[in-house]
């Protein structure tokens, strides 16, 4: 064979190979032609390629024929999985729309895996919460019956269960956001799920950016955006009108009370008077309907207080579960395991309003507050104030009690007050501090933030608000550029400003001590302490 139909036949090869490896080997092959029609001897350099190309299509043959078998359990999502297939195949973003519990979060990533995805690099599954990132990797570990880590792994910040072999990889949206960091191209995946994508947090909306920017480049990825029934055309829009299909959740009836807990102002209510409504709500739901209860509180705090009160008024009857994102994976696992025999009281935030279905809920009981972060332009600090929630967060609330039968759900709020609210959650981008979106964007060499693709472009001022930010812990020079502190900076998953202090830290030799500052400093509260150390 001559070196010119070697050179073709390799070329043929390329997209067999994983995708991680694809743009080196293009590059050495591109190479490799260019110095043929100069003339030169390139018999060993071929071989070695060739061996490369050969090694690397062996590893995406070898995850093809690891798909385990796949069954799909009788939910919504199955009966549509056939048309979801289709369009995944024909087209390179797909907007799958559907209530909470549906199934499309555990189902998609299996209907990838039945089209072959997944053999020429991860299918990438983001989540906004690593509760939620963790439990739907063992969610969908289980159904495929194999162990967590094998076919289907799962990577948060500090803990990281996957593998080369893996084939779905579960990740909260910042773990994606920082891999792209390292890995611009995000060669190590073939199809990317940005799942919940109607919280529109900071980081969502960032992704959908950057993925714009990507898919261009990559054609060979596929992106599928995953949302609740809110604003999906907005998604599809902003990927040149992409298809939008329709998921409907197995919903029943839902009895929705209104129980306001006091007749002034909501705003002025005590945290006995918040404690004495729940008790009522309590009571009232036993005895309608004795189901396991859901109950939605803004915070930590709330959730102790509100375990405490229970136990006092009615120490024997319930089994009082708190559910947070700090809590300890064993306390976590009791609420999805249930036990038989007592009715159940999960005390949750907002985490279980779209990203964790908890089973078995028959009744809800909204108290209305959620802890939303919010940039006080002022002060030029990120708060974490309580707030009214808007009404579709409120409908997804009343909507978890709908999934096994009919259930209720007791808003401790007037509809008159339910009325007046927001129709939806602001985006994050519009309510946040953007100096670490700009210093990202900056590090990654996506342009200035003023023409970056976000669905919903953030104002001037807090722009304006970033970059001086930025500009005052050095990050920046005079001309926008990243600066060596600004490197270093984007590196750390923190605040600049705490980075910032971070580095000094580390010149001035007090690492150690200004670390502890750094720690007691990034988080709401220091006085938290966590659930599963109280004895120490």
């Amino acid at each position: 064979m001559s070196t010119l139909e070697r050179i073709q036949q390799l070329a043929q090869q390329l997209p067999l190979c994983l995708n991680q490896d694809r743009p080196a080997n293009k590059r050495q092959l591109d190479r490799l032609r260019s110095e043929f029609q100069k003339g030169k001897d390139l018999a060993d350099e071929l071989a070695a390629l060739a061996e490369r190309i050969e090694r690397s299509v062996a590893a995406r043959n070898k995850r093809l024929s690891s798909i385990p078998a796949l069954n799909f359990p009788d939910l919504p999502v199955t009966g549509k999985k056939d048309d979801i297939a289709d369009l995944i195949k024909n087209h390179q973003v797909v907007v799958v729309c559907g209530e909470t519990g549906s199934g499309k979060t555990t189902q998609l990533p299996k209907i990838c895996l039945s089209i072959g995805r997944g053999a020429a690099g991860f299918i990438g599954h983001t989540q906004p919460r690593r509760i939620a990132a963790r439990t739907v990797a063992d969610r969908i570990a289980e159904e495929l019956g194999e162990p967590l880590g094998k076919s289907v792994g799962y990577k948060i910040r500090f803990n990281d269960k996957t593998h080369a072999e893996s084939l779905i990889k579960l990740m909260t949206d910042g773990i994606l956001l920082a891999e792209s960091q390292n890995d611009p191209y995000l060669n190590q995946y073939d199809t990317i799920i940005i799942d919940e994508a109607h919280e529109r947090s900071l980081n969502i909306d960032f992704m959908l950016g950057y993925m714009r920017w990507l898919l261009p480049k990559r054609p060979d990825l596929k992106l599928i955006i995953t949302s609740a029934t809110i604003d999906t055309q907005r998604f599809s829009t902003h990927f040149n009108n992409a298809p939008i299909i329709e998921v409907s959740g197995r919903t029943y009836a839902v009895d929705t009370r209104y129980r306001p807990i006091s007749e002034n102002d909501e705003d002025d209510e005590t945290t006995d008077e918040l404690q004495n409504a729940i008790l009522d709500a309590v009571d009232e739901l036993y005895r309608d309907l004795r189901g396991d209860i859901l109950i939605f509180l803004s915070g930590e705090r709330e959730i102790r207080e509100t375990t405490d009160s229970l136990k006092k008024h009615r120490p024997t009857q319930y089994d009082i579960l708190p559910l947070y994102s700090k809590l300890s994976v064993s306390e976590q696992e009791r609420v999805f395991n249930p036990k038989p025999g007592k009715i159940r009281i999960v005390l949750a935030t907002n985490v279980a309003e779209t990203s964790l279905t908890v089973p078995g809920i028959r009744c809800v009981i909204d108290t209305g507050h959620a802890r939303i972060s919010r940039y006080s332009h002022r002060s030029k600090i990120q708060r974490l104030p309580i707030e009214r929630i808007s009404q579709s967060s409120a409908n997804q609330r009343a909507g978890r009690c709908g999934r096994v039968a009919e259930g209720i759900c007791i808003r401790l709020y007037s509809r008159d007050d339910y009325l007046a609210r927001s129709e939806f959650t602001e985006p994050e981008i519009l309510r946040t501090n953007l100096s670490a979106v700009i210093l990202q964007m900056t590090s990654l060499n996506l342009g200035d933030i003023e023409d970056f693709p976000f669905i919903e472009p953030p104002e001037d001022k807090m722009i304006r608000d970033g970059k001086t930010m930025l500009h005052e812990v050095n990050a920046l020079d005079k001309a926008g550029k990243l600066t060596e502190i600004g490197k270093q900076l984007a590196k750390l998953p923190t605040d600049p400003k705490l980075a910032r202090m971070l580095l000094a830290a580390a010149h001035e030799h007090c690492l150690m001590e200004v670390a502890i500052i750094v720690a007691a400093l990034s988080i709401q509260d220091p006085r938290e302490k966590p659930a599963d150390k109280m004895a120490q």
